[in-house]
C-alpha cells in the first residue's frame, strides 16, 4: 500500500485530488514561502525597514530562483522546520550578499510557513468550491427532472413511506448549499496573514509591526488578523472543520448510492462502475465507496488535528508537526471527494422500474401510515393506529395486500388515493423543486 494514495502512481487515479494535489508538494510549499518572503521584503522596503534597493532585489529574486527541496532536507531534519534552510538557500541563490542579508528580516519561521499555508488553502478552497458547484448543478437537474418520481423512503433500512427521487437528490445537495454559504465568512475570518516574530511579540519589527503586517496582508491578498495567532489554531481548525463537513456530506451520498445499487434494490444506476477480478456479472460501486472511505478518514483526522490545538507556551513543535501530518490529508481527501462526487452525480440516474417494483412489494404496507391518518378522520387516532396495525399483521399472515384488506373493512375510505404512491409523497416534490431553484441560484463565482 502506498504511504499516501493521493500521489501514488498506482492509487492516484482512484483517490485523485486533481489540481489540489499540486498545492501540497514540496515545490509548491517552497514556492509559496518564497512568495511570502518576497512580499515581506517589498513591504519592508516601502516602510523604510530595509533598503528599498534590497527589497526590490529580494522581491524579484523570490519570483525567479529555483530551490531544490532535497538540498534542504538535512537542515530541515536537524532544525525541525524548513524555513532556516530555505532562507539560507535563498540567500545563496541571490548571489548578492549586500541585499540577501535583509531576507526574512524580523520574521520567524512560523510567520512564513503559516502565511504560505494559508495561500495554498485559499487556492484549495477555490478548486473544491468549483467541484461542489458542478455537483450541485447535476443534483439540481436530477431533483427537478425527477421531483414527481415516487420511490420508497427507508428508515432503519426498511421501507417507510413514499418519497420522490428528486427529494432524495435534494437531500444530497442541501448540505452543500449551507456549506457554500459559509465560505465568504470563512474566507474573511480565516484566510489571514501571520507576521509576529519569534515569540509572537513582533519585537524585531519595532513600532511599524502592525503596519508591516497589514501591508503584507494586502500584498498577498489575505486578511490582516490584527493580532498574533501562532498558538491560536482556530483559523486552521475552522477551515479544516469545513473541509471535513464537506467530506461527510459527500460520504452520505456515497453511503446512499452504495445501498441503492445493491442486489435486491438496484434503484439507481451510476453511469460507470468497477468490475470484479473473478465475477464478471458484478459492477461495483467504486466511486461511492471512495466517498465513504474519504469521509471516514477525514473525520478521524479531524480528531487528531484538534489535539494539535493546545500547543505549549508560544510554540510547540509536537503540536505543529501534528498539524503538518493531518491537515494536508484532510485537504487532499476533500478535494478528491469533491472531484469524485461531481463526476458521480453527472452520471447518476434512477432505475424507474425497480423503484416502481419496490413500491408495489411488501403487500402495500409502505402506505400504512397514510392509511392510519385517513382512518383517524373517522375515529380517534390511537384506535385508528391499532386497527391498521391489526390489518398489517393479517396482511403478513395471509399474504394479502393491505389495500385489499382496507377496502374490505373500510369501504368508505378512498383506498385508490391512499395506495397511490404518486399521491402519497407529501412535500417531497416541493422539496425537490425548492432545492433545484436554490442550487441554480447558488451560482459559481467567477474564476
Amino acid at each position: 500500500m502506498a504511504a499516501s494514495v493521493f500521489d501514488s502512481a498506482l492509487y492516484g487515479g482512484l483517490f485523485s485530488p486533481g489540481e489540489a494535489g499540486r498545492l501540497f508538494s514540496d515545490s509548491a510549499e517552497i514556492r509559496a514561502m518564497l512568495l511570502v518572503e518576497g512580499a515581506l521584503a517589498k513591504v519592508q522596503g516601502e516602510h523604510g525597514v530595509i533598503p528599498e534597493l534590497s527589497a526590490a532585489a529580494i522581491s524579484r529574486a523570490a519570483m525567479e530562483v529555483q530551490i531544490d527541496p532535497a538540498a534542504m532536507a538535512e537542515a530541515t531534519s536537524s532544525n525541525g522546520v524548513s524555513v532556516p534552510a530555505l532562507v539560507a538557500a535563498f540567500r545563496a541563490a541571490m548571489q548578492a550578499p549586500e541585499h540577501a542579508q535583509y531576507v526574512h528580516w524580523g520574521a520567524t519561521s512560523q510567520d512564513i510557513q503559516d502565511s504560505a499555508l494559508i495561500l495554498r488553502l485559499r487556492q484549495a478552497l477555490v478548486l473544491i468550491e468549483a467541484d461542489l458547484h458542478a455537483m450541485l448543478s447535476a443534483l439540481a437537474g436530477l431533483a427537478e427532472t425527477h421531483a414527481d418520481l415516487p420511490m420508497p423512503a427507508r428508515t432503519y433500512g426498511q421501507h417507510a413511506t413514499p418519497t420522490s427521487f428528486g427529494a432524495v437528490a435534494a437531500g444530497w445537495g442541501d448540505p452543500l448549499l449551507g456549506l457554500l454559504a459559509e465560505l465568504p465568512g470563512l474566507r474573511a475570518d480565516c484566510l489571514i496573514v501571520s507576521l509576529s516574530g519569534a515569540a509572537g511579540t513582533a519585537g524585531a519589527l519595532g513600532p511599524k509591526a502592525p503596519a508591516l503586517r497589514a501591508g503584507l496582508a494586502a500584498a498577498l491578498g489575505l486578511a490582516d488578523p490584527g493580532r498574533t495567532w501562532h498558538v491560536d489554531r482556530t483559523p486552521v481548525l475552522r477551515l479544516a472543520d469545513w473541509l471535513v463537513r464537506v467530506c461527510l456530506a459527500l460520504g452520505k451520498l456515497g453511503e446512499d448510492c452504495t445501498e441503492l445499487v445493491q442486489t435486491g434494490i438496484g434503484e439507481i444506476t451510476l453511469g460507470g462502475a468497477g468490475g470484479s477480478s473473478t465475477m464478471p456479472q458484478k459492477q461495483n460501486p467504486v466511486s461511492p465507496s471512495v466517498l465513504l472511505a474519504l469521509a471516514r478518514q477525514a473525520n478521524a483526522l479531524r480528531s487528531a488535528l484538534g489535539s494539535a490545538a493546545t500547543p505549549k507556551h508560544q510554540r510547540d513543535g509536537a503540536a505543529w508537526f501534528t498539524e503538518w501530518l493531518c491537515l494536508p490529508q484532510i485537504v487532499l481527501g476533500t478535494a478528491a471527494a469533491a472531484q469524485t462526487a461531481a463526476t458521480l452525480c453527472s452520471g447518476l440516474a434512477p432505475h424507474t422500474d425497480a423503484m416502481a417494483a419496490a413500491l408495489e412489494s411488501g403487500l402495500g404496507m409502505i402506505h400504512a401510515e397514510a392509511l392510519s391518518f385517513a382512518l383517524a378522520a373517522q375515529m380517534p387516532r390511537p384506535e385508528a393506529q391499532a386497527a391498521i396495525k391489526r390489518l398489517c399483521h393479517e396482511a403478513l399472515a395471509e399474504t394479502t395486500p393491505l389495500g385489499a384488506l382496507a377496502a374490505r373493512d373500510f369501504p368508505d375510505l378512498d383506498t385508490g388515493a391512499i395506495f397511490d404512491p404518486a399521491r402519497q409523497m407529501g412535500q417531497a416534490p416541493a422539496e425537490a423543486r425548492r432545492f433545484a431553484k436554490a442550487a441554480r441560484a447558488c451560482a459559481a463565482p467567477p474564476p
